[in-house]
């Protein structure tokens, strides 16, 4: 798919009326949101990356490329957006964890929207992560890596832990929540019936109202920050 039909699919994801959403420290600043053109065709190489591998192998049940845009890149890149109010030339070079990352969402297409920081890709599967170095590598992705693993194995932790479509949600909660440090924050894109079993599951942490998912029923965003 080029580039600019991908921009055309992602607009509902950049609209100024949610800019009241944003959770960057910098909330007055509201620069425009807009994807510059190696961020799209970044997004273009890795779409025509995902439709090929999917064919062998079964990274996501959603077929359909112009699918893919809006249920997985809008979806992922709407949470880049409130997590990281700029796009470009952020100064917050901190480390981000994605955690059950798949087939990288939204760890991928958060790190194509600010590529300052240092992300870790969490995925058990074999054949995801083969997947994801692939991404990586393709598209140059600097400091970004892959742990082949389970997260409970995992000994690091980061200022911003992502979690999207995991099995067993409790308990992946309950892990997302050891992945964060202190004062640091966990971003979940659930349905809005998961947002009272992930309230009661983190107690100690601070949340913020979910904000609704452009183009979903019931998608949100919902963003807590771990209390000192």
């Amino acid at each position: 798919m080029d580039s600019q039909r991908i921009n055309e699919l992602l607009q509902p994801f950049f609209t100024d009326d949610a800019s009241s959403g944003l959770l960057s420290e910098q909330r007055s600043r509201t620069e425009p949101a807009a994807l510059r053109r190696e961020q799209l065709q970044q997004l273009s190489s890795y779409l025509d990356l995902l439709l090929r591998w999917n064919s062998r192998v079964n990274l996501t049940a959603v077929r359909q490329p112009e699918e893919i845009v809006t249920r997985h890149f809008g979806e992922s890149l709407f949470a880049a957006r409130r997590l990281f109010a700029s796009g470009a030339q952020t100064n917050t070079a901190q480390r981000v964890i994605d955690f059950g990352s798949g087939a990288g969402f939204p760890g991928l297409p958060i790190k194509i929207w600010v590529p300052e920081i240092e992300l870790i890709l969490i995925e058990s599967n074999q054949k995801k992560t083969t997947f994801l170095r692939e991404v990586i590598r393709t598209l140059n992705l600097r400091s970004t890596a892959v742990f082949g693993g389970r997260a409970e194995d995992f000994d690091s932790r980061a200022a911003t832990v992502t979690l999207r479509a995991v099995e067993r949600f409790e308990e992946s909660v309950r892990v997302a929540e050891r992945l964060a440090v202190s004062g640091g924050r966990l971003a979940l894109l659930i349905g809005e019936s998961q947002i009272k079993s992930a309230r009661e599951v983190v107690a100690g942490f601070k949340w913020m109202d979910p904000i609704r998912i452009p183009e979903s029923l019931n998608r949100v965003l919902l963003v807590g920050t771990a209390e000192p």
